[in-house]
């Protein structure tokens, strides 16, 4: 079954092109030109990833993607003015995956969208839970509890904090955290790796100043500190 790709873009022309590029490159595409209507959509349909401009009308791409986040982990493509890395920033920090800076090259947003599918979508390398104390992640459903309840991470919060789980006890610098989270440009996400963490922890109700799960190593990175029970 082919994966089904969610285009939100008010530009119509734009999204007639996406629809037969990917299309022809094994892609289902379905294309709406308001936000309300693609927020709308995901209420009945789960497309398997979101390629979301910024430049859209009454509530722009940020906000959108903030909205979606509020239920959905569902993968999240930005397309960004060419070369201002600030909306790049920004678009990572409230929950988007990767970003495409207009105008592109159509077979990178092909290998994009394969990208964050694939890391998505792909098997954890080995064991299937772990407990640490009321927190449990589930592995193959890429899931993470606390207290029984699902904390509802995107896909790029999950795979930061399995990398951190993983490798609990060793402390990971942000040059490593940036390389785990491959495909996305280092400049704009080196910088967004800070506050990655801080909405992790305001998800696990881990408090920096006395953590439970993530401690903060000054000039270095972060280390996973909690054992398993």
């Amino acid at each position: 079954m082919n994966d089904e790709i969610l285009v939100i873009d008010d530009d119509r022309e734009h999204n007639d092109l996406l629809r037969d590029y990917l299309g022809s490159n094994g892609f289902n595409v379905h294309t709406v030109d308001h936000p309300e209507t693609g927020i709308a959509y995901l209420e009945h349909h789960k497309p398997d990833a979101i390629i979301l401009d910024i430049m859209l009308p009454d509530m722009d791409g940020f906000t959108v993607c903030r909205e979606i986040r509020k239920k959905h982990t569902i993968p999240i493509l930005m397309l960004t003015a060419k070369g201002d890395v600030q909306d790049r920033i920004v678009g990572l920090e409230v929950g988007a995956d990767d970003y495409l800076s207009k105008p592109f090259e159509p077979r990178e947003l092909v290998a994009r969208l394969r990208s964050i599918l694939r890391r998505y979508n792909e098997a954890p390398s080995s064991g299937e839970r772990e407990r640490f104390g009321v927190l449990e992640i589930n592995y193959p459903a890429r899931a993470v509890t606390l207290d029984g309840t699902d904390i509802n991470l995107t896909s790029n919060e999950y795979l930061l904090f399995e990398y951190l789980v993983r490798n609990r006890g060793r402390v990971l610098d942000r040059g490593q955290l940036v390389e785990h989270l491959r495909g996305i440009d280092h400049e704009a996400f080196d910088r967004s790796i800070d506050m990655l963490v801080s909405r992790l922890r305001q998800k696990l109700r881990d408090d920096s100043r006395h953590p439970i799960y993530i401690k903060t190593v000054t000039g270095t990175g972060y280390v996973f500190i909690c054992r398993n029970g």
